[in-house]
């Protein structure tokens, strides 16, 4: 899956270039874009939708909401929903299909997950190797893929608690429903306020997976 520029020196004698490797091959790109947009209108959608129903004593600023009103929100809801199922799908078939999920993430361990979180927490942590994750970033990865699983068939099971009430019953019933999709909606949400985070502590990752280099 790696692939690296010739490191042999050109005809005037110049020193070769360093060898660039594939980080990120074009499909891991182009649906990591097309799940980031699709997440970012159902969460701004469904937080218009929740303020129809509150689960909590809170609302969300009307600001930061998509739809204007309910059913505008659910319009779009339904719309984004199938295209991060329809790229989500494909995204793990690919994923486990062309070895990325074994190599990238496996294997994830307690200690290495609190080894390295006690290295990036005191600023030791090593951002050099691109192509490798560490174990924290495995287990984040690991579990926001888990949570988009979660958030898409929770959020079938509330929108067809009748049609797929073998799939509501899974999770406890509509009501209970509603709650596992709020909370796999915010863990999505805080695994993005993190990973915006580091994109911009280490700007090399968000330009791997732009030009894959």
């Amino acid at each position: 899956m790696l692939a690296v520029t010739s490191d042999i020196a050109n005809s005037d004698g110049q020193t070769p270039r360093e060898p660039r490797f594939v980080i990120h091959p074009l499909w891991v790109r182009l649906q990591h874009w097309i799940n980031a947009a699709a997440m970012i209108v159902m969460i701004m959608s469904g937080w218009q939708i929740y303020n129809a129903s509150p689960l909590f004593d809170f609302a969300f600023p009307r600001s930061i909401t998509l739809g204007g009103w309910l059913g505008g929100a659910l319009l779009w809801h339904f719309a984004a929903m199938w295209v991060l199922a329809i790229n989500g799908l494909i995204y793990l078939a690919l994923g486990i299909l062309t070895g990325r999920f074994r190599r990238k993430l496996w294997p994830i361990s307690v200690s290495g997950v609190l080894s390295d979180a006690r290295a990036a927490l005191s600023g030791r942590l090593s951002h050099g190797d691109l192509s490798t994750y560490n174990q924290v970033q495995k287990l984040l990865y690991s579990g926001v893929i888990l949570a988009g699983i979660v958030v898409v068939l929770s959020g079938l099971s509330i929108w067809k608690p009748v049609q797929f009430q073998q799939l509501t019953a899974v999770f406890g019933g509509y009501d209970i429903a509603r709650y596992v999709h709020f909370g796999a909606m915010a863990a999505i949400v805080a695994f993005l306020i993190v990973h915006v985070l580091l994109a911009l502590l280490v700007p090399k990752s968000l330009r791997a997976m732009i030009i894959g280099k």
